[in-house]
């Protein structure tokens, strides 16, 4: 088990990883960042309002399953929000640099560090 900071710290090791926080998506509050090169106080607000629509929308569809992940992909960044099975309410928020990072295996870090978090 690792413990917030540590949770943080070790999202930072990813290939081009450039901020990374954790999200409260009931608040909007950002509980832990690392990184930097944006307000993460205002993507942590505006990302808590695309987890909150895609939690509504799958109730509203009644999929019966979990979000794994929501990836934005922009131009020249990856954008990850992966709500924590274990502590609903709670997202990791993950940005990478495009070209210096591969999805496929950021994706698995984040997976293997919310399993690993314990706050």
């Amino acid at each position: 088990m690792a413990g917030l900071g540590d949770s943080l710290n070790e999202l930072m090791t990813i290939d081009g990883a450039q901020a990374v926080a954790l999200v409260d998506y009931e608040s909007g509050m950002l509980l832990g960042e690392a990184g930097g090169g944006m307000d993460m106080e205002v993507a942590a607000a505006g990302n808590t309002e695309v987890i909150r629509a895609k939690m509504k929308t799958a109730g509203a569809l009644k999929l019966n399953d979990t979000i794994e992940d929501i990836l934005i992909s922009l131009g020249r960044a990856y954008h990850i929000m992966r709500p924590v099975a274990a502590k609903p309410g709670l997202f990791f928020y993950v940005v990478l640099d495009r070209n210096k990072s591969n999805l496929a295996l950021a994706r698995r870090k984040v997976l293997d560090v919310e399993s690993q978090l314990s706050i």
